[in-house]
């Protein structure tokens, strides 16, 4: 059986090998594939592993050898699922490689914006701090999280991890979640969304992404923030209508945003987010630890030895009743 994986590069930079598909299957490894190369490399797989590339109906239909999707990622709006279904070709993704590691990214993100470390450290390098009158300096407000209020929305695995973090910190949590409720073993308080925009310090971003939260936080729930508050996201970027929160941070509707996606990446270089103020933004990479990135190789394997065994697991687009 064929295996083809699509977009390689990001998760296998060279430290984190398919050990595991070693074996009789044909193993096909491209460190990146565009839409254009899809059905060329795709055309004699029975199996197709995914990150980014995009499996959509149309790509589909014209590959018949099909038998199994592995995407690895939690998220896996990359492929069409009911047109996967309805060929009968199981999906599986990787459900919870990265809750510690996304959850301790958006904690580094929330103290960037308290402390600034790397503007300060850079600033002593450049001889700032020789050349002070003074024992100590900073070039910014320093703050101080206990007593603050966390909002987090999405009460999933990272949001919860994240509401841990944030508790052991002294803040009181706030969250804001689609059913199911998961039990958590410190004082946390769901809220409305609403609610959550205006009372918060610092609201964080755990939701998946879908049609009814597409740039949901937009002008209107952006002018429900405190204007000393901040807005993390370590989900997805479509989740912000990007120019209302440049304009929001123009206008001093909030302090400040610290951002590791956008809604298109990599960005334009017109992202209005590019430019504006109190803005720091990284390179989607909360997800790239190295001790995730070996979950999502070992959780992707077990998914295709699993297909193999004829019991797939993980499978996102179970057959219909």
């Amino acid at each position: 059986m064929k295996i083809v994986i699509l977009d390689d590069q990001t998760l296998n930079p060279g430290d984190n090998p398919w050990t595991g598909l070693d074996g009789p299957d044909e193993l096909v490894i491209h460190p990146r594939t565009s839409r254009e190369e899809i059905l060329e490399r795709a055309s004699s797989a029975e199996i197709l592993v995914t990150n980014k590339a995009v499996l959509d109906a149309e790509i589909l239909a014209q590959l018949p050898r099909l038998k199994f999707i592995a995407v690895t990622a939690t998220g896996y709006n990359v492929v069409d699922v009911n047109a996967s279904r309805q060929r009968g070709i199981p999906v599986s993704n990787v459900p919870s490689y990265g809750t510690d590691t996304v959850a301790q990214y958006a904690m580094a993100l929330i103290l960037e914006l308290c402390h600034h470390v790397g503007d300060h450290a850079d600033s002593v390098a450049k001889g700032v701090w020789a050349a002070s009158k003074d024992w100590t300096y900073w070039k910014c407000p320093q703050i101080e999280l206990r007593g603050l209020t966390l909002g987090i929305v999405g009460f999933g695995r990272i949001g919860q991890r994240v509401g841990e973090l944030g508790h052991a910190f002294g803040m009181r949590i706030l969250y804001a979640t689609e059913p199911p409720y998961y039990p958590v073993n410190y004082p946390a308080s769901l809220v409305s969304i609403e609610t959550l925009f205006s009372e918060a310090d610092i609201v964080t971003l755990h939701c998946s992404l879908d049609k009814s939260n597409f740039e949901f936080i937009n002008k209107a729930l952006l002018q429900k923030m405190k204007p000393t508050a901040f807005l993390i996201n370590a989900a997805r970027g479509q989740l912000i209508k990007e120019q209302d929160l440049a304009d929001a941070l123009r206008d001093g509707v909030l302090a400040g945003a610290a951002l590791d996606v956008l809604s298109s990446e990599p960005p334009s270089k017109d992202n209005p987010l590019l430019s504006a103020p109190h803005c720091t933004i990284t390179p989607h990479m909360a997800w790239a630890s190295l001790a995730a990135r070996r979950r999502i190789v070992q959780t992707t394997v077990a998914n295709i030895k699993a297909f193999l065994s004829g019991a797939p697991i993980n499978v996102v687009n179970p057959p219909t009743p």
